[in-house]
């Protein structure tokens, strides 16, 4: 039997998505900055970093366009 969702779960299921998209661009924007990197790759952590920032815009676009 499936569960109906509730106002409050619809709440807390957009703040936690929200907050994976600020974690996910301030981690792809760090990568990009230089201020967070992985050790012995180098200039990977650029392309990194734009692959984690497209990924996550992409996903939002998705996430607002099923809406």
């Amino acid at each position: 039997m499936a569960k109906t969702k509730t106002k409050g779960t619809q709440v807390l299921n957009f703040i936690v998505w929200l907050t994976g998209v600020i974690v996910s661009l301030a981690v792809g924007f760090g990568l990009i900055g230089g201020t967070l990197s992985v050790p012995y790759i180098g200039i990977v952590n650029v392309i990194a970093g734009w692959v984690v920032i497209v990924t996550t815009l992409l996903g939002v676009i998705l996430a607002l366009l099923k809406l």
